[in-house]
This record gives structure tokens, C-alpha cells and sequence, in this order.
């Protein structure tokens, strides 16, 4: 660390190769955190987390039980434990609350006045988070499974909606209407998102095991559809072509970069892509279980060397790392199966959410000073060093003090 430190300082070393280190340090030692609870809201699953991107200070939960609950992270009472509490929710009595289950919640990517939700009841709420009210609402003809708002478009204000529809919707906040259709997929649609890299490039994952690569400007609107053979037909037949997965693909996400782009199955495997070509990177994660029926919410790490990801695996988080596939920890505190889990990269902390109710925090474990053999071998004082002793006495029978001696 002092050797990095100099380094830097002196010029000699990359600026950011410290900061690298150090967070990459920080999240291989991440644990469950004794002294910091969630407070405990949900009375069902938690099915959805987020954590605004301006401050990273503030999360949203939603339910099973279709309440929402928007959480405070920062520890202003200055002592080693505190709970995280609930600043406000909207709860079972309140009268715009969703009737059904709450797949995603979504903050407004700039600023923390607005967030949306997506739910089983088929709409699609935009809310005034100083209010707690609607400010808008989109309706459906079946369920939604999901939504996402890019978080670098400039240029637009297009939500992207996944439901037991095959279409992909987009829906305008300017105009308030659904703008955009996109067709191409042959069963409903599970999970969406937006590229971070790219405002107008859209990717969406289907029950019929394909993932697409989307131009929203572009009539046709389909650029990739991702082969998990990369155009080599496979020689079992029961493979069909052009296939992501061999099973419902539930889950997507993009690396921070926007370089690549993850994907989860039912096929119990978790496939890293390239975004530009569509190629399938090959990397080979082994046996990801993936038994959920809707949405799979995961998270990819940021500023780290090398970068990780966390997937809900059963009643564990799994931490991979990124380009390597090989499974570094499983983190265990849940008692049920877990559905989401959410990076907060300011901190280097990881919250999941769980069929338990419970959201847990899991942090980096704080650095242990390391014993030298002189305080092994003298005991608790030998730890201070003689410079800062006190050395001064009031008794005279000591005599004087050798070091006031000139």
C-alpha cells in the first residue's frame, strides 16, 4: 500500500491503478455486516432493488406484496451500529399503491425526485417521490416483468417494457403514450435493458430462449439476435438456432462499460457477450442455478481489477469474476431463495433482497492491524511506540527526568 502510495505521488504509477486495487480488496472481503440491519418492512418477498446513481444514498425496495419502500443508507449517527431506516413507503393503505406484485422500481437516473415501479397489476408507475403520488401511468394488457430507463440518454426519455407479451414497448414520459413496438420475439419478454454505453441500443431477453440487440432509431429495429453457438449450427437437434440459452433466459446486464453484456437461463448457465459483435465470449461460469420463473436481478461490479459479478444463487449470492468465470465466494445470511441483489460502487457494498423479507448489507471487512513480534512478545503496551510515551512523572523520588537533561 505505502509502496502505491509513492508511486503515485512520484508520478511513476497509473493514478488509478491504487484506487483499483484497493476496491477490488474491498470487495473480495465483503461480509455480512453484524452491525448494520435493513430495516424490516416487506411482509413478502422482496423482489426488486435499486440504488439512486447520484448520491448512491438512498435505495428502493419492492415487494411481493405490491409495497414500495424507499430506504436512507447514510449513517449519520456516527456509532458502528445503526439500522438502515425507512424514510416513507407506500404501503397497503395507500390509495395508488400496485394490486399485485412489484417487479422493478427504477430511480430516475438524474436526480432523486422521481422513481418508477412495474408490476403484475399490468401497469407501469411514474412517481413524485417528494409526494409520493403518481405522476403518471401506463397500462397494459397483460403483466408486466419488467422495465428500465436508459441511464445516459440524452436524447430521449423512453422507458423499455417487458411483459407476457412478445412485443417490447417503449413508453415516452414526454408524450405519455407507448411509442415504440418492437417485434421479434416469439414469447413474453422477461427482462430489458438499456446499454450504458449507447443511448439508442436496447437488449431483451425471452422465454424463447433468444436475446436481441435492439436500434430503437432504426425501423427494422433488430441488430443481433445472440447465438450461443456463434453461427455453428450445433450438431444436437434439439438445439434450435440463433438460441442464447437452452431454457427461458431471465436475466440481463450490462458491464459498467457497456463493452459486454451478461445473460442468465433456466438452463442453469450465465453467458458474458461481447455487445459489439454479439459474439459468445465462452467464458465458462459452470453451473449457475437458475430455477425462477420471472426476472433475475444481478449485478456487475465497477472500478475493480478484475471486475466481479453477483448472482442470486438459491438461498446464496454467488461472486464471480467477470472475464475468468471462476466462482470466488458464496455469501450465505439468507434463509430463502434470493431474487435481486444491488452494487453500490461508491462503497463497495452489495444489498440483496430475498423470498425472506429480510434486505441484507453486505460490506467490505475493515483492515486488522497486523502484530509485529515485538507486541507478540511484550504484550498489549508494546503497540505504542516510545516516542509518544508520556514520559513526564510528579513524583520526586523518581528524580529527574534524563530526556530534560542539556
Amino acid at each position: 500500500m505505502l509502496s502505491s502510495i509513492c508511486a503515485r505521488g512520484c508520478g511513476i504509477d497509473d493514478p488509478l491503478r491504487l484506487r483499483r486495487a484497493e476496491t477490488t480488496r474491498r470487495v473480495l472481503s465483503l461480509e455480512l455486516n453484524k452491525d448494520r440491519d435493513v430495516q424490516r418492512i416487506h411482509g413478502s418477498g422482496v423482489n426488486t432493488l435499486d440504488i439512486e446513481p447520484v448520491e448512491q444514498r438512498y435505495m428502493l425496495s419492492g415487494g411481493s406484496d405490491g409495497v414500495i419502500v424507499l430506504y436512507d443508507l447514510a449513517n449519520f449517527s456516527r456509532k458502528p451500529y445503526y439500522t438502515c431506516k425507512s424514510v416513507c413507503s407506500v404501503g397497503k393503505s395507500h390509495p395508488d399503491v400496485h394490486k399485485f406484485s412489484v417487479e422493478t422500481v427504477q430511480w430516475y437516473p438524474h436526480d432523486t425526485g422521481m422513481f418508477t415501479s412495474s408490476s403484475f397489476d399490468k401497469t407501469l408507475k411514474i412517481w413524485d417521490t417528494n409526494t409520493l403520488q403518481p405522476a403518471d401511468v401506463f397500462r397494459f394488457d397483460g403483466t408486466v416483468y419488467c422495465h428500465h430507463m436508459s441511464p445516459v440518454a440524452t436524447k430521449h426519455c423512453l422507458i423499455a417494457v417487458g411483459s407476457n407479451n412478445p412485443k417490447v414497448k417503449l413508453c415516452d414520459l414526454k408524450s405519455g403514450s407507448c411509442s415504440h413496438i418492437l417485434q421479434g420475439h416469439r414469447s413474453e419478454v422477461l427482462s430489458v435493458s438499456w446499454s450504458p454505453r449507447y443511448e439508442y441500443v436496447l437488449a431483451s431477453a425471452s422465454a424463447d430462449s433468444r436475446v436481441k440487440l435492439w436500434d430503437v432509431r432504426k425501423a427494422s429495429g433488430c441488430l443481433i439476435t445472440l447465438d450461443q453457438h456463434n453461427g455453428e449450427k450445433s450438431k444436437a437437434s434439439s438445439e434450435a438456432a440463433n438460441t442464447a440459452h437452452n431454457g427461458r433466459v431471465n436475466g440481463l446486464c450490462f458491464t459498467s462499460d457497456g463493452l459486454h453484456l451478461l445473460t442468465t437461463g433456466t438452463d442453469n448457465r450465465m453467458r458474458l457477450w461481447n455487445s459489439a459483435s454479439g459474439e459468445n465470449t465462452l467464458v465458462n461460469y459452470g453451473k449457475v442455478c437458475n430455477e425462477s420463473k420471472k426476472g433475475l436481478k444481478f449485478a456487475v461490479s465497477s472500478g475493480c481489477s478484475p471486475e466481479f459479478v453477483f448472482v442470486p444463487y438459491d438461498s446464496t449470492i454467488a461472486v464471480y469474476t467477470l472475464y475468468s468465470g471462476e466462482l470466488v465466494t458464496m455469501l450465505r445470511g439468507h434463509y430463502s431463495n434470493v431474487d435481486c441483489c444491488v452494487f453500490q460502487s461508491n462503497y463497495q457494498e452489495l444489498y440483496s433482497g430475498s423470498k425472506d423479507c429480510n434486505v441484507l448489507a453486505w460490506v467490505p471487512a475493515l483492515r486488522e492491524p497486523i502484530p509485529d513480534e515485538d507486541s507478540e512478545k511484550s504484550g498489549p503496551k508494546a503497540h505504542l511506540n516510545s516516542a509518544f510515551e508520556d514520559a513526564w512523572s510528579s513524583s520526586d523520588e523518581e528524580g529527574p527526568n534524563p530526556a530534560l537533561n542539556y
